[in-house]
């Protein structure tokens, strides 16, 4: 169910409730198909019986309507995927958080000038110390997504016995990529079985390539592999687009640090001189 915070002016909406503003946006009657998220919306007075809009949504759907920057931000974790973003319009900038197997996001306005800040949060970067582990000694590893993908099946096989896991992750992998030794070997291995989370942010807005209006996007992908730390994704390079991928994609991992990942969230963001940003529309007076 959809909710509204008066004291923070925070709104929990499911992709449906948006879908539903954008019909009423247009001038359009929603289809039947939306028309309990309709209702939903109706309770809590986000819109009219007439089809109005409330007022307090006024940031959040002229952001919607018009954003100028669209950031998307996928984390997968134990339980699954999980996407955050941030809108950014030209008068207010809107942040939404999702949660394990809830429907709703919720989006709360934010500071432009804290929008690096949050991005941060979103994929939870923390500080943490330089492994004392010897790991510095392989700061990169190269093998494919076919070798991952049986590494993740033989963990989960494990039983719960990390040794075990270990063991039935380094034999699958070592059948599926024969090239990959030691001690590249041995770090893909703990890498898979300290792996706290992957993630990636990919930005979007209208710019200009060759001369022609275009969709500009720009990317990141991360492991978070706990005591470990961050180590960049950086083949399959992203945006991946579908079918692009296959088990004999090269995957390559190279190892990185929270200083560094700050600096490339912040590289995902355009500069004002990169962006198109259609003049907004005059009050008739």
């Amino acid at each position: 169910m959809p909710s509204y915070d008066s004291s923070r002016a925070r709104f929990r909406l499911a992709d449906r409730h948006i879908a539903v503003f954008a019909h009423l946006l247009d001038g359009e009657t929603p289809p039947e198909e939306l028309w309990d998220s309709l209702v939903e919306l109706q309770r809590i007075g986000l819109i009219g019986e007439e089809g109005e809009l409330a007022p307090v949504l006024r940031d959040l759907l002229g952001a919607l309507a018009d954003p100028m920057v669209m950031i998307q931000v996928e984390v997968t974790g134990e339980h699954g995927p999980v996407n955050h973003g941030v809108i950014v319009g030209q008068e207010a900038v809107f942040s939404h958080d999702g949660w394990p197997g809830e429907e709703e996001s919720e989006y709360v306005s934010i500071e432009p000038n804290t929008l690096v800040w949050d991005l941060a949060r979103k994929v939870n970067l923390h500080r943490g110390e330089a492994p004392a582990d010897g790991s510095a000694e392989v700061v990169r590893v190269e093998t494919t997504m076919g070798a991952l993908d049986t590494a993740f099946v033989a963990l989960g096989e494990g039983g719960g016995d990390d040794g075990a896991a270990r063991d039935l992750v380094r034999k699958a992998v070592v059948e599926s990529d024969a090239g990959l030794k030691d001690p590249e070997l041995g770090r893909f291995v703990e890498l898979v079985a300290a792996l706290n989370a992957t993630w990636r942010i990919t930005t979007a807005w209208d710019g200009e390539h060759e001369g022609e209006r275009s969709t500009m996007i720009r990317a990141l992908a991360v492991w978070d592999c706990g005591p470990l730390g961050y180590w960049l994704r950086e083949k399959p390079e992203e945006p991946i687009m579908p079918g692009q991928v296959t088990p004999d994609s090269p995957l390559v991992l190279v190892r990185s640090d929270s200083a560094e990942v700050w600096e490339k969230i912040t590289d995902l963001l355009p500069d004002k001189d990169e962006l198109i940003v259609e003049p907004l529309p005059t009050p008739e007076g």
